[in-house]
């Protein structure tokens, strides 16, 4: 709980056995998340053993994608304050107290991975995947009037849930590109945006989405085609 207001993480999981016991617990041991919730999204491994034996609530999504994953995350948590997350390792549970911290005066708080100081040697963030991330970023802030942004893919990130339930209904991605899609209709329903710099660490396995270049520019490409059709033709 913080300052009286409930706490969820919720976390995407496709085959994930080999962190997810650690990501529960790192994020459960800050004191302040009263929920972690697994979203399993068809894994074929260990991954809901091993996330139940940890303390994590466990919940199924059939429909296959990241997107769909964390949609029927957002739907299920019950915090005051949702945290979207990854289980692999590359996020720190003690992060959550920075998106905390602008919980009461922003609707959702974005971390970025794009300061130096704080990707890890080990961290899958080379020049191509950090400048680009930068570059869709800047797309958007530019096609939206939005604030700095300069990340769109981060998935760590904070929304009040008074403010989801603003927008929620017209999530659409179920796939990769699902997180500048959020942004997008958080800023077309007039709420408050900041991004904030979060460490990122070495991923404990393969990235399904940004692990080979072809799954990166494939990933980059979709999430530019999204922003310029909710920016030209409505969405």
């Amino acid at each position: 709980m913080w300052n009286g207001k409930t706490v969820s993480v919720v976390f995407p999981a496709y085959n994930e056995e080999d962190n997810i016991g650690a990501a529960v617990r790192d994020f459960s041991g800050t004191g302040v998340v009263d929920e972690v919730l697994v979203v399993n999204n068809n894994s074929k491994d260990r991954t809901v053993e091993r996330a139940s034996a940890a303390g994590a609530r466990v919940v199924t999504e059939t429909t296959q994608g990241y997107g769909a994953a964390l949609r029927r995350g957002l739907r299920e948590a019950v915090g005051e304050y949702i945290i979207l997350a990854e289980p692999d390792g590359t996020f720190v549970g003690k992060d959550v107290v920075k998106l905390l911290a602008y919980a009461e005066d922003f609707d959702m708080v974005c971390g970025t991975r794009t300061a130096r100081e704080l990707i890890w040697a080990e961290a899958n963030m080379g020049w191509l995947l950090r400048w680009g991330n930068v570059a869709v970023a800047k797309i958007l802030e530019f096609l939206f009037n939005g604030p700095c942004l300069t990340d769109c893919g981060c998935t760590l990130r904070l929304v009040r849930r008074d403010a989801l339930q603003r927008f929620a209904g017209r999530l659409t991605v179920t796939k990769s590109h699902f997180l500048p899609e959020m942004v997008i209709l958080a800023l077309r329903a007039g709420l408050k945006i900041i991004e904030i710099p979060v460490n990122y660490r070495g991923r404990v396995g393969e990235s399904k989405i940004t692990g080979t270049l072809k799954g990166t520019l494939k990933t980059g490409t979709n999430m530019i085609r999204l922003i310029v059709r909710y920016r030209f033709l409505g969405g």
